[in-house]
């Protein structure tokens, strides 16, 4: 049928592939949510931002609510999140975040993943010094009419933050605030009616490291490798 054909057949099962990794991601977010809060978004800000973020995704409503139920009715007791840390080639700091219910399956792929590609896995907290944890909501500019005087507004409910940024070619503008404040954040643009396209919690680094070309191929190689693993959730690092 000639090389048209089998490129698009290929470029198509690739955004298949990619989003069925993406369900599973927002799958597991919404299992540990339950498991930490319960099944009733009114009441677990978790899961509503685990709900949020499966609708960024184009997640469609009947598996988002077959995941709570699934989550609801089996014991998600052993299923946990756990977090490695490792240094890339030319010492990217690299910190995995994942979702499991098999802890022994999970390490030993994504150390195989760190040997694979020039990395070493290390210890928890090795890099504790280097990232600062920060909620982020991501909302679209004309939902937005003043934002001078938003910012005014949510200061008191811990928004330290809120600029103009762009993520996979859309621009939006972006609420930062400390950890500690991601639920009183969420509450306060929930009472304002302001509809977030998602949320999540970022470890943003506060310096970064500046490589050649050449140099963040081979980083971002691991990193490509770290997030095709199902187990993993996200991968942060200090590459520039």
């Amino acid at each position: 049928m000639g090389r048209a054909f089998e490129y698009r057949k290929a470029t198509k099962f690739a955004r298949w592939d990619r989003m069925a990794k993406e369900f599973s991601k927002a799958g597991r977010q919404i299992t540990i949510a339950v498991k930490q809060g319960g099944p009733d978004p009114d009441t677990n800000h978790s899961l509503r931002r685990a709900i949020q973020n499966a609708k960024a995704v184009q997640m469609p409503k009947d598996r988002i609510q077959s995941a709570i139920k699934k989550a609801s009715d089996k014991d998600t007791s052993g299923f946990q999140e756990l977090v490695y840390e490792g240094m890339a080639p030319h010492g990217v700091a690299i910190v995995v975040e994942t979702a499991t219910d098999n802890p022994t399956r999970t390490v030993a792929n994504v150390r195989a993943s760190f040997n694979k590609k020039g990395g070493t896995l290390g210890t928890n907290g090795m890099h504790d010094f280097l990232f600062n944890r920060k909620g982020v909501f991501y909302i679209e500019l004309d939902k937005i009419e003043d934002p001078e005087e938003l910012e005014l507004e949510l200061i008191d409910f811990g928004l330290e933050e809120l600029k103009k940024d762009e993520e996979e070619g859309v621009e939006y503008y972006m609420l930062y605030s400390a950890f500690t404040d991601f639920g009183n954040l969420q509450s306060a643009l929930e009472e304002k009616k302001l509809e977030v396209k998602k949320s999540e919690l970022q470890r943003i680094p506060n310096h970064t490291k500046e490589l050649t070309d050449e140099q963040i191929y081979e980083v971002l190689a691991l990193v490509d490798r770290l997030e095709q693993d199902d187990d993993v959730q996200t991968v942060f690092h200090n590459l520039a």
